[in-house]
């Protein structure tokens, strides 16, 4: 009686020695007293597990006799739990009592709630153990962890691929339905996920949100600006299996491991050839198109590749930026510094299958190759006389110049 009239009186004499707080009941101070003890005096008889309060075995207990005595009487889903069924009847009530205090949005569980609050305050209290970076949501570090140990848990029931992640798998399967249901207002073009249609969007937009607070660079995607600031931080979580390399993107690390396995995916459909890059795919097509997209602007001599197009500047700016380290001279391409090196180094990789005679360029030894071949290609425009080398040809010419 007397501990029942404390419930109206609001009378709590027992007070804990530890932290002061006060309870109504003595056998309520006793279980609050364990928190402090970490006394835990009920064990499971199944698995040995040892709980501070009785009720929390009999929860426990629930998940080896699978019994779930809390039935919703909306859809009769059961649970092994009161507080789980409270929590899922709001999905039928729409109740959202737990508010942001700094936007004011709502939510269902006081544990949304607390995820959404890190975007505010920035906290990320889960780490990655190999790769150090953290996250404010547990589940994106249980995703992110996939990409380390290459686990796949999420199955294509179509094609039997397999994806780290939820939302792949989700993105994937669209192409198989070929839905596309979300259209650029701007250019028409469709989508099969709205956040993939949003960044789309900034192509038309400009808009770079995302900003490196490193070098202050912008991004219109955040893996973007995941990738870049990698420069920074030299960051490289991918490893490659056979040979230990690192990456700092996935793709690289991809590309790189066809080294090994001699894979070549990307097959020309005119010659059949294949590739082991679609870059390499691309640039070879242009042999078949003719399509030469890269413009000197100084004399408007176009190339197929933007690496030709480079070394053609060179003769415009007289650029030499390879340099030879013995002595100093200075070339506009490194296949002319290579060939100047074997000078000094005494080497000659280039050898006459007829006399063995050997040269330190491929040029020198096509000259020479002439003296058994006989052929004379430089011919004297006033009088038809020919010459095996070049040189001899200008001496020539000056008998009728008279210089």
């Amino acid at each position: 009686m007397n501990q029942h009239q404390r419930v109206h009186s609001g009378e709590k004499p027992f007070k804990c020695d530890v932290c002061d707080k006060t309870f109504s009941r003595t056998d309520t101070l006793n279980k609050h007293q364990r928190v402090h003890t970490g006394e835990k005096p009920f064990k499971c008889d199944v698995c040995e597990k040892r709980f501070s309060q009785v009720f929390s075995l009999n929860t426990h207990q629930r998940l080896h006799t699978g019994e779930k005595p809390f039935k919703c009487d909306v859809c009769d889903q059961p649970f092994s739990q009161a507080g789980n069924l409270y929590k899922h009847k709001r999905i039928h009530t729409g109740e959202k009592p737990f508010k942001c205090d700094v936007c004011d949005k709502m939510f269902s569980e006081a544990a949304n709630l607390n995820q959404h609050q890190r975007l505010h305050t920035g906290e990320k209290p889960f780490k990655c153990e190999k790769c150090n970076k953290t996250f404010s949501q547990v589940q994106n570090l249980n995703s992110h962890k996939r990409l380390h140990s290459r686990e796949k848990l999420f199955k294509c029931d179509v094609c039997d691929q397999t994806f780290s992640q939820a939302p792949r798998l989700n993105k994937h399967q669209k192409m198989h339905t070929g839905e596309k249901p979300f259209k650029c207002y701007v250019c028409d073009k469709t989508f099969s996920r709205s956040d993939t249609l949003n960044k789309h969007q900034r192509v038309h937009t400009g808009e770079k949100p995302f900003k490196c607070d490193v070098c202050e660079k912008r991004f219109s995607q955040v893996f973007c600006l995941t990738i870049h600031q990698r420069l920074h931080t030299g960051e490289k979580p991918f490893k490659c299996d056979v040979c230990d390399q690192t990456f700092s993107q996935i793709g690289n690390m991809n590309k790189h491991k066809r080294m090994h396995t001699e894979e070549k995916p990307f097959k020309c459909d005119v010659c059949d050839k294949i590739f082991s890059k679609m870059l390499y795919l691309n640039r070879h097509q242009r042999i078949h198109t003719g399509n030469k997209p890269f413009k000197c602007d100084v004399c408007d001599q176009t190339f197929s590749q933007l690496s030709h197009l480079n070394r053609h500047h060179r003769k415009h700016t007289g650029e030499k930026p390879f340099k030879c380290d013995v002595c100093d001279k200075t070339f506009s391409y490194s296949s002319n510094l290579n060939e100047h090196q074997r000078i000094h180094k005494g080497e000659k990789p280039f050898k006459c299958e007829v006399c063995d005679k050997t040269f330190s360029q491929t040029g020198n030894l096509y000259k020479h190759q002439r003296i058994h071949t006989g052929e004379k290609p430089f011919k004297c425009h006033v009088c038809d006389k020919t010459f095996s080398q070049a040189g001899s040809l200008n001496q020539h010419q000056r008998v009728h110049t008279g210089h």
